[in-house]
């Protein structure tokens, strides 16, 4: 089996452009946690000895690194699946991105069951994902 790359891959691609500009708005909400709370540089997380507001800036801190922490899984079943379903690994990684945000967003009040209310729904996304990337494998194998 050859593997080439459809046209419908630019959807593929469009994702990892959207999954960049949302890793930049985390980010930028991290930075602007640091300087509202005041947490330096080049601590991670706010210490509760040191500061009031460490529950609300390590909140923030903890949806960004989270976003972080599944980000080389998501990318890879994301690429890899693409290459047999681009369209519909497109639909599930903007639905996880989606997902993702509320997630970012919901951890980000300082309430960290917040998190879940619609960001608990990226790992539905992100099995697809990986259903589309065991497929690819699948049919490589059986194609030898």
């Amino acid at each position: 089996m050859a593997i080439g790359i459809t046209p419908d891959y630019g959807f593929v691609s469009l994702v990892l452009f959207l999954t960049f500009l949302l890793n930049l708005h985390m980010g930028f909400r991290v930075v602007a946690a640091r300087k509202k709370y005041n947490v330096p540089y080049p601590s991670l997380y706010a210490v509760e000895s040191e500061n009031k507001n460490t529950k609300l800036f390590n909140c923030v801190q903890r949806g960004h690194q989270n976003f972080l922490e599944f980000l080389p899984l998501f990318l890879s079943f994301l690429l890899v699946g693409g290459l047999k379903h681009p369209k519909l690994a497109a639909g599930l990684g903007v639905g996880h991105l989606v997902a993702r945000y509320f997630y970012f967003k919901g951890y980000s009040t300082g309430d960290p069951e917040n998190r879940l209310k619609i960001g608990g729904s990226h790992f539905l996304f992100l099995f697809g994902l990986i259903g589309c990337s065991l497929s690819f494998s699948i049919s490589l194998l059986m194609d030898r």
